[in-house]
């Protein structure tokens, strides 16, 4: 494959992971954190019906839970995506 091809498809491959979506809870869906196949954090949702004011340290523990959740599977989702490209990368003289 020359060098352009593969260039584009690492491209294509960077901006679907950019949309791509990946959704972790913690707390029986007290807490689900949303990010992008690019580690970026899209969204945190909080069902205010298990927050206990008395203890937001259970709180806190299951938003960093999520959040750890979600950046470890979108990792996983983008060395997927990216694993076919790697190989090639040997060719681009870099």
């Amino acid at each position: 494959m020359d060098q352009m091809k593969m260039l584009q498809k690492m491209q294509k491959a960077q901006k679907e992971l950019a949309n791509e979506l990946i959704e972790a809870e913690a707390g029986d869906g007290a807490v689900v954190v949303t990010v992008t196949g690019e580690l970026k954090i899209k969204k945190v949702q909080i069902d205010p019906e298990y927050v206990d004011l008395d203890d937001i340290a259970v709180l806190e523990g299951w938003v960093l839970s999520a959040t750890r959740e979600a950046l470890n599977k979108a990792q996983e989702v983008a060395a997927e995506k990216m694993k076919p490209l790697m190989g090639g990368l040997g060719n681009l003289g870099m």
